[in-house]
């Protein structure tokens, strides 16, 4: 073999040099061509147009819930206020039932001592009528002595 066919070290690395600024160029040119900065400018835009839609999916989300929060609270309160007003009827109601059952507890204890103060008025007379039925008999037995 011949040696001077056979490329040395230093060939080897300036083809290496060439190859590599070959390359740049050709990615330079590529970079440059007018298509390619459109399509960038393309791909630029499809995506702030992406996070314009999330950003206002995101806001219309926030705003959903915040009204359904609002709605959960008036939701709440007037539940509480319905409570209360019910909690009150009851509270009246059970005042009243109360009060109509002290009335007639009055009026039994009024029926009762009327009826009692009759019965004592009866078992007096009964007790007076007695004493003169034995009064009469010890009358009449001192007498037949």
């Amino acid at each position: 073999m011949n040696r001077s066919k056979l490329p040395d070290f230093g060939d080897r690395l300036s083809t290496a040099n060439e190859a590599r600024k070959a390359q740049l160029e050709r990615a330079k040119a590529l970079a440059e061509r007018p298509e390619r900065a459109e399509r960038r400018k393309e791909r630029e835009a499809i995506v702030a147009a992406r996070n314009t839609r999330i950003a206002e999916r995101k806001a219309a989300e926030d705003a959903r819930k915040e009204r359904e929060a609002a709605a959960r609270a008036a939701a709440e309160a007037v539940e509480a206020t319905a409570r209360e007003a019910a909690l009150k009827l009851e509270q009246d109601a059970r005042a009243a039932r109360d009060a109509e059952r002290a009335v007639r507890d009055a009026e039994q204890a009024a029926r009762d001592a009327e009826q009692a103060a009759r019965d004592a008025a009866e078992e007096a007379k009964r007790q007076a009528i007695l004493e003169q039925r034995r009064a009469g008999r010890k009358a009449k037995k001192r007498k037949g002595r």
